[in-house]
């Protein structure tokens, strides 16, 4: 179905969004409903919130939707959906990851925009046919890869490109948590329980759930290509069937270096993402703990603290900056920035246009290159740590 075919019956107004997953006891769920809510551009109407019929229809209520859009199936909703004159414009995906391929491609099908968790989902095969989708549909694809919406790392991406840096050599990601320092699975915690299970979460525990975060914060303030990569995954809890550490070199294509290190078992880490870049003419350090500041250090001269809404930090952070400076800003308006951006591509596509140049938010490539970063960094490992190119 074309962008021009599809009608719309609030033209300018509000986006008609829908959910899959995020029901009652989900904790993701709520962070896109609250993402969605905070420039007002979304409304939720409809919704298929779990694979359980009596939690979805609780939920559903709990939310006020109208029990004629509560599903008890993602596969029911997208076509009833598509099917109404008010029906939704896009829809977002927020299950276990083994979901997100089939519930995508049904919404892509029947013509909806979808906005997706990460990581894309649970292989490289599968993210290809959701690549294919995508292409096929036209619609538009928005990967919550929310840490980019986050105004100093879009302060750090345009300093990259405006060539301050100079040439990068070293690249230094990393992402450290502990709450799973124990069998955590084992106590009823649902978030634990199923991104322990390969056939839910794929291939990759702590790799795939904030390695590929990790992973996408590099890839998207450097610009730089991965070559390949050495992998020593680590599963130090015992009876658990995926990592829960990993330790990664890379060779970027340019020459540069780099390291990524994510664990889910460093004790006194509650969220710890850090990136660090290198170059030529100096460097980048940023903490997802103090987003709101950024050391920027010229070679030769003092190390300089950037804040989120001071002197120094330009004009793409100030177009995603909401509050004034002092004020802090993080995760939730980081979310709410992805949410942001996908509402002016969808809002431009109603009319069969493109959104602004400036408007940016990870898309399926991001969410493929994030996919062959875990197949690659399984492969090392399991080989030993033998470099392995990554499939581009």
């Amino acid at each position: 179905m074309s962008i021009e075919g599809r009608s719309d019956a609030k033209a300018g107004g509000r986006i008609r969004l829908g959910m899959v997953g995020g029901g009652e006891g989900a904790f993701i769920g709520a962070v896109h409903r609250i993402a969605s809510r905070i420039d007002d551009q979304y409304e939720l109407v409809a919704g298929a919130l779990s694979s359980t019929a009596d939690k979805a229809r609780r939920s559903g209520h709990a939310l006020g939707l109208a029990p004629d859009r509560v599903y008890d199936d993602f596969a029911a909703m997208a076509k009833a959906e598509a099917a109404r004159p008010d029906g939704i414009e896009a829809v977002s995906i927020v299950t276990p990851n083994h979901v997100h391929a089939p519930a995508a491609i049904a919404f892509l099908e029947a013509g909806i925009h979808v906005i997706c968790d990460k990581p894309l989902t649970v292989s490289l095969a599968e993210a290809k046919r959701m690549q294919a989708a995508v292409a096929k549909s036209g619609r538009i694809f928005a990967l919550t890869h929310n840490y980019t919406g986050y105004p100093l790392v879009r302060c750090m991406r345009a300093m990259v490109k405006a060539g301050e840096l100079g040439e990068l050599r070293l690249v230094q990601a990393e992402y450290p948590q502990d709450w799973l320092s124990g069998p955590t699975e084992a106590t009823g915690n649902k978030q634990a329980e199923w991104r322990v299970d390969p056939a839910r979460a794929g291939g990759g525990g702590s790799l795939g759930d904030i390695g590929t975060h990790a992973f996408n914060l590099a890839d998207y303030v450097t610009g730089l290509e991965v070559a390949e990569l050495c992998a020593d995954l680590t599963t130090f809890v015992a009876g658990r069937r995926l990592d829960d550490n990993a330790q990664i070199l890379l060779r970027y294509a340019n020459g540069a270096r780099g390291a990524l290190w994510v664990s889910q078992v460093a004790a006194g880490n509650e969220n710890s993402l850090k990136l660090r870049v290198y170059g030529t003419k100096g460097g980048l350090a940023w903490a997802q703990e103090n987003p709101n500041e950024l050391r920027w250090s010229p070679l030769g001269e003092a190390t300089r603290i950037v804040t989120r809404a001071g002197p120094g930090s330009g004009a793409a952070a100030a177009r995603v900056t909401r509050t004034p400076g002092g004020h802090p800003e993080g995760y939730l308006e980081g979310f709410a920035n992805i949410y942001a951006e996908a509402a002016l591509a969808i809002k431009a596509a109603r009319d069969g246009k493109k959104p602004p140049p400036e408007c940016e938010f990870p898309t399926i490539v991001d969410g493929v290159k994030g996919v062959a970063f875990v197949e690659a960094a399984v492969k090392s490992s399991k080989a030993n740590a033998v470099w392995v190119k990554i499939e581009t």
